[in-house]
């Protein structure tokens, strides 16, 4: 009777993960910035990340650490505290983000000359723009 209780229970707490599995597939992990720019700096700010975002995601791609990366503008506002410029980076998947902390830094000291000029830049972007939400998605692909 234990084993026939053991196997009910071990079913009923499996069967929500199979079910869920039943309708897609897991796909990579994104990393999505939703950014409001303050009016009148989106040159400025488009030109930031051009400068010096690019080249680390840019290198970041080469080396494997992410998988690609999108920059979308938004083109229709719902209101003026709505977002303007979307920055998703891809990665493979979870385990692809271990360690992320010390290879991104080992990347921004060769690329953006060290802590301190980031540090700098990030001040800089402070004043220009905010970040509305970051949001870790799971892309799935449905069956």
């Amino acid at each position: 009777m234990k084993k026939l209780y053991g196997l009910v229970v071990f079913v009923l707490f499996l069967a929500p993960a199979l079910l869920a599995q039943e309708h897609y597939t897991e796909g990579p992990i994104w990393r999505v910035q939703l950014i409001r720019v303050k009016p009148t700096h989106m040159d400025e700010y488009l030109t930031s990340l051009q400068q010096s975002t690019k080249p680390l995601i840019e290198e970041q791609k080469k080396q494997g650490i992410i998988m690609d990366y999108k920059v979308f503008l938004k083109e229709t506002k719902h209101n003026p505290e709505d977002w303007d410029i979307c920055v998703a980076i891809q990665y493979k998947n979870h385990a692809a983000m271990d360690g992320l902390a010390a290879k991104g830094e080992a990347l921004r000291d060769k690329i953006l000359g060290g802590k301190a000029p980031a540090q700098q830049l990030s001040e800089k972007r402070a004043e220009i723009r905010e970040i509305i939400s970051s949001e870790l998605l799971q892309e799935v692909f449905l069956k």
